[in-house]
């Protein structure tokens, strides 16, 4: 068998993090093999400056939006900036596929090797199939209304379809967020997504919670784009996530996108809700998109306390300076230095990797 010895400043397993005395063996396909001392490996170890890590996983990006970089400007709040993307993504599909080669390059170059993606449109599709790094292409569903579930369902369904005969990776039907789909479209997400893994915006702004809870608040400007004057959800008097988890019941593993104010005790109720109900729950954050939206990030150590799954993405060029998990890791690192480092990195690779079904392979020299 051929094999290469790798040191660097730094070696990562996927669980622990070790110093420069450590040698990665693996295959030519940079596949582990094993993890032995210096002193063992023999003359043949080959030097490389940085952080030796399986390849990170971006579980969450939306690389269609990629022609949106400096298009929105930071610190708009959630609510004007989806009015913004609305309004603003409209580009020449020269344009369009120009920056999504652009940010698939820059991913590869930042050590990424999977990505769970979101998809509005087909127009990933076939840079996906050409791509070496590997997705799970979340077809994200948006229906405001019951009336018009059915044609909007099969919309996105026909682009599911588009992905599928693509070879472009994983592909299934998502939902955006609470605020974008209505009851009946909701059942019928569910019903498709029977044992699939999706994913699901949590969260973002509070005025999320006070649209389910009292029916009005910021989202009543979102809606007036659509032609509704009112909220067309029910008002549970409930925060978000109480409100639209129970609309799931396939056995589904959940992304929860974003959960910047996801408050402490709606984490344990989620927690439990998905025990007893047989749903698996991911929570996936952004933490330089919580900035560039909101200018605020989420209070990482309650999901930590509670044992969540925890997952790391960048959004998009729409709501983020740059596409590269090393720039969330340092971001974390800077508001959070009490958090172990290869806490951070489980969650940059081996947590993404498992939870979006997706292999990764060792990458090396990274800087974070």
């Amino acid at each position: 068998m051929v094999y290469n010895k790798l040191r660097g400043d730094q070696l990562f397993d996927g669980n622990f993090l070790f110093d420069s005395t450590k040698v990665l063996v693996c295959n030519t396909k940079m596949q582990k093999i094993d993890i032995i001392d210096l002193e063992n490996a023999g003359e043949d170890v080959q030097y490389i400056p940085g952080l030796i890590t399986p390849g990170f996983v971006n579980a969450h990006c939306h690389l269609e939006l990629s022609h949106l970089k400096d298009v929105i400007p930071p610190d708009t709040k959630l609510i004007p900036f989806l009015v913004d993307v609305v309004q603003k993504r409209g580009f020449s599909d020269e344009i369009i596929q120009s920056a999504i080669a652009a940010a698939l390059i820059e991913m590869e170059n930042d050590g990424i090797v999977a990505v769970g993606d979101i998809s509005n449109t087909s127009h990933t599709a076939v840079p996906k199939s050409k791509s070496a790094i590997q997705f799970h292409n979340f077809i994200e569903v948006l229906s405001f209304t019951d009336a018009k579930a059915k044609e909007h369902l099969a919309h996105y369904q026909s682009v599911l379809e588009i992905f599928e005969k693509s070879n472009a990776g994983n592909s299934n039907l998502t939902a955006h967020a609470p605020y974008s789909i209505s009851p009946n479209s909701f059942e019928m997400i569910n019903a498709a997504t029977i044992g699939k893994t999706i994913s699901v915006h949590n969260q973002e702004t509070p005025a999320e919670d006070e649209l389910f809870k009292s029916g009005g608040g910021d989202f009543l400007q979102f809606f007036k784009l659509f032609g509704m004057d009112a909220s067309p959800f029910p008002i549970t008097g409930k925060s978000s996530i109480r409100s639209w988890l129970p609309n799931f019941s396939g056995g589904q593993k959940i992304f929860l996108i974003h959960n910047t104010f996801m408050m402490e005790e709606d984490i344990q109720w989620a927690n439990e809700y998905a025990k007893v109900n047989g749903l698996e729950l991911v929570y996936c954050f952004c933490v330089n998109a919580n900035l560039y939206i909101e200018n605020t990030i989420p209070n990482l150590e309650r999901f930590i306390r509670n044992n969540c799954t925890m997952v790391l993405g960048t959004d998009s060029y729409s709501s983020n300076w740059n596409l590269k998990i090393s720039e969330e890791i340092k971001t974390i690192r800077k508001y959070y230095p009490n958090i172990p480092t290869e806490t951070i990195l489980k969650w940059a690779t081996t947590n993404g990797g498992d939870a979006l079904g997706l292999e990764t392979t060792y990458k090396f020299g990274i800087k974070i």
